[in-house]
């Protein structure tokens, strides 16, 4: 049973989401040479950003379609984002014939949720 992007908010977790990866951005080296991206998703109800570390950012392709289990919700810089936990699961099942939307997009800036 996945939640849908529409119906995310602030503080969620314990998710299952299967989504489209939309777009990947460039990776943000943090310290101990961690790295950082952050990803649109979408599904068929909305569109939000994921922030996702290391290995699994290296190898997605956009048009990827993903499943990602235990993931929670937070808000990075007034955005609603998705993070991926430590031991949930975040794997590939298919690529490029997924329906979504690319509206609403939840992670359009939103002081009022910050």
């Amino acid at each position: 049973n996945c939640t849908l992007i529409k119906d995310l908010k602030p503080g969620m977790n314990a998710l299952s989401l299967t989504v489209i990866a939309l777009e990947i951005g460039r990776p943000n080296t943090v310290k101990d040479n961690q790295e950082v991206r952050t990803v649109k998703i979408a599904d068929k109800s909305g569109m939000v950003n994921l922030s996702l570390w290391n290995e699994p950012g290296k190898v997605l392709q956009p048009g990827d379609i993903v499943r990602i289990t235990r993931a929670y919700t937070g808000m990075f810089k007034t955005c609603l984002t998705v993070f991926t936990a430590k031991f949930g699961d975040f794997f590939k099942i298919g690529e490029f014939t997924m329906t979504f939307s690319e509206t609403p997009n939840m992670s359009e800036p939103n002081p009022e949720l910050a």
